[in-house]
Formats: structure tokens, sequence, C-alpha cells
């Protein structure tokens, strides 16, 4: 069963890898957002992560305070901790943020959250490179439809007035029942677009040699 654990004050969460992005959301007080949309995908949050994230505009990595996870030797390696200055020695965590699973299975994650004042999904006809009110912190697009999720002032919320406001989160998992991965599909961000079942980025020959060595 997927573990959550939730400090508010200090603005962090930790979960297991299995748990579903959107049960974080539900477990969260109005005032903070994750580092991802409210949008369902396959694998949960250990999936988010070893695929570095999904609709970002920022830099994912940081967003991830600490994980642990199973290489495929089977060795469980704790990278990381509950504050950002928390590392001593070699920087397990930002490796492992957008392996696509070359380094292996994540079991237990620790995100950081952000305040947010207001918040909100909206969506719009256009494309994916069109200009964004600044309060945008997520952009996708599915088809013709472009989605944003921004967080701010409510003030900067107001430029999303002539967008469509989306009441409930989004579920992709039925977009990808074997998996996502990269190539034309039916979403696409500003990294990628994904596809079904879709191929993993080839790891550079250094990041091979730290997967055996792990």
């Amino acid at each position: 069963m997927p573990v959550l654990e939730l400090h508010e004050d200090d603005q962090y969460l930790v979960a297991s890898g299995d748990t579903p992005l959107l049960e974080i959301w539900e477990a969260l007080p109005e005032t903070l957002i994750p580092p991802f949309p409210p949008v369902e995908l396959p694998g949960g949050l250990g999936g988010l992560v070893a695929r570095g994230g999904f609709g970002q505009n920022f830099f994912f990595p940081s967003e991830i305070l600490g994980v642990v996870y199973r290489t495929p030797s089977g060795r469980v390696i704790a990278a990381g901790g509950r504050v950002i200055k928390n590392v001593q020695g070699y920087d397990l965590v930002r490796p492992y943020v957008g392996s696509f699973g070359i380094l292996g299975e994540a079991l237990k994650v620790t995100l950081r959250l952000r305040p947010a004042r207001a918040h909100g999904l909206y969506r719009r006809t256009g494309r994916l490179e069109d200009p964004l009110p600044p309060a945008a912190r997520f952009v996708w697009q599915e088809g013709e439809t472009r989605y944003a999720y921004a967080a701010g002032h409510p003030k900067e919320l107001a430029a999303f007035e002539d967008w469509e406001a989306v009441k409930e989160p989004l579920d992709y998992r039925p977009l990808f029942p074997h998996g996502m991965g990269i190539g034309e599909g039916p979403v696409r961000d500003l990294r990628f677009a994904w596809a079904n079942g879709g191929e993993t980025p080839a790891p550079h020959p250094l990041f091979k040699r730290l997967a055996e060595a792990l």
C-alpha cells in the first residue's frame, strides 16, 4: 500500500514510489502544491521521478530532496534527505531523476512542496509554443488542446480569464496502457512527446558505467 507522510510546516512530503499522483494532491492543503500538475500518469510517483517529471517549466530535479531506490543489482540506496543542503559525498539523487529506470526502482521519494496563494488548471486550443502568462508552472499539449497549471497570487491567475477552467483532475493512464515512453503519441510537453509504450533515451556511456557500479 502507498505510504504518505506530510510535513506541512517544513513544506515537504515523503511517499512511496507506488503512490498515485492524485492521491498526493488529495493529501495536500490548498496552500501547498507538489512539483507536478493534477494529472494521473502511469507508474505513480516513482514513474514520474524516473521520467524526470511532466509538464514543468522549471528544473525538476531540485524539487526532489531524496530518493530511496533499488538498483538492478538489488542494492538499496538512500540518496539525499529531507532538507535542501543534505548532500555529503556523491549526489545520487539528481542522476536518478530522469534516468528512466536505468538506475533502478524508486521505493520512497521526498518531495519539496511550494506555497501558492491561488492555483488552477486551465485549457484552450493552441500550440505548446504559444506565449503563456508568467504564473504557469506546468504546460502540455493533448491533441489540439493546450493545458496549463498556474500558481501564484490571485491577480496573476486573472491572466487566464480567456482560458477554460478545468474543474476535475485528469487521468492519462488509459492513454498509456503499456507505459509512458518517448515517441510520437497523444501528449507532449516542453521536453518530449510521450507515446504509449515508447522508447527511453539511450544512456550516455558514463551513465551506463554508473548504473553498472551501483
